[in-house]
């Protein structure tokens, strides 16, 4: 699988030159991302402090402007904070053709696994189950959720790398019971967070990767009966067979869509307990008078920011879990290609 693409000269180009050019988009996106946080804590401010323009409403309107939609930035040789629309605008174009090229990306891998199989394929000296599920369906399900979850990977190690020194930095501004005497204490509690929910999302989830296998196999049976039946109706795809068969797909899937339910609970409930951690957090600073709400903004997003690259995994679980099935039968599958390969 890894092979095919990375080691061989024929797809050298594709394989580094293309990871090279979405690694480099990623790199832009995320420093658009970073400059649109600073962006917003000017912003928020201004906002926040719009009664003192009722003398001069015509500044503070202009002001207001200025911040969503003013070119000045450009105008002046890049000189200055840019608006939101200067940064926005740039962040929209790359990320739409970073998903092109991402989703051409993985068409190419999906074609270098696929044609490494097909020969050895044919080389065998008996016949393995599924082998074409394996080629069509599997080669394509994983060069889709490879070439997804990759380019969130590198997005989330990224964003942390942009993100923590933000992080680190408006940690100075807030008060956190148990870790304000701790540096960079915004992080911390990003870091706890996170590994907490992990932790148990994996005890939450732990039968789905087998169940996600188990499902595969039982649809596998299902459907190689119907195919044999196509050639011979009288030994094959029998009604009490199939019916009994289809039991078994039935029996698999209620027990995957319980452990499912159990595991969407869990992830509803922390996610929107995340959404409010940040401002349980600067509240009391603001209130105070300690910080103004643009730091509340930049705090909230950058918690965020650096959560999110922490819990990529807690929040792909049901992706990984599927990966995990396709790549367990896909090695299953080499190794009988190079067991029963004639030599």
């Amino acid at each position: 699988m890894i092979k095919a693409f990375f080691y061989t000269k024929k797809w050298f180009w594709w394989a580094y030159g293309g990871g090279s050019i979405l690694v480099l988009s990623l790199w832009i996106q995320v420093q658009l991302t970073v400059a649109i946080n600073t962006w917003y804590g000017d912003f928020y401010n201004l906002l926040q402090k719009a009664g003192e323009y009722k003398d001069n409403a015509q500044e503070g309107v202009f002001l207001f402007y200025s911040k969503l939609i003013g070119v000045e930035y450009i105008i002046n040789g890049f000189d200055g904070i840019p608006s939101f629309a200067v940064l926005a605008f740039p962040y929209v174009i790359l990320a739409v053709l970073t998903g092109w090229f991402t989703r051409i990306y993985g068409l190419r891998w999906r074609e270098a696994i696929t044609f490494n199989y097909i020969p050895r394929w044919r080389n065998v000296s008996q016949d393995i189950e599924g082998a074409s599920q394996r080629i069509q369906e599997d080669c394509n399900r994983f060069a889709r959720i490879v070439e997804s979850l990759g380019l969130q990977v590198v997005r989330a190690v990224m964003t942390l790398v942009a993100f923590i020194p933000v992080l680190w930095g408006l940690s100075n501004t807030v008060s956190i019971p148990f870790f304000s005497e701790i540096p960079g204490s915004l992080v911390w509690v990003a870091l706890v967070v996170s590994i907490g929910g992990l932790i148990i999302s994996w005890f939450v989830g732990i039968k789905l990767p087998g169940l996600e296998y188990n499902n595969q196999k039982v649809e596998a049976a299902f459907r190689k009966d119907l195919v044999l039946g196509e050639d011979d109706k009288e030994n094959y795809a029998q009604p009490e067979n199939l019916m009994s068969l289809f039991t078994g797909i039935r029996f698999n899937y209620h027990r995957l869509y319980m452990h499912y339910g159990y595991f969407d609970t869990w992830m509803g409930a922390y996610d929107q307990f995340m959404v409010i951690v940040p401002y349980l957090i600067v509240g009391p600073s603001l209130f105070s008078g300690a910080i103004l709400l643009g730091v509340v903004v930049q705090v909230s997003n950058a918690f965020q920011r650096v959560h999110g690259g922490f819990a990529l995994f807690l929040h792909n679980w049901t992706t990984i879990t599927e990966l995990r099935s396709i790549w367990k039968r896909l090695s299953e599958f080499e190794k009988n290609l190079e067991k029963y390969s004639v030599r």
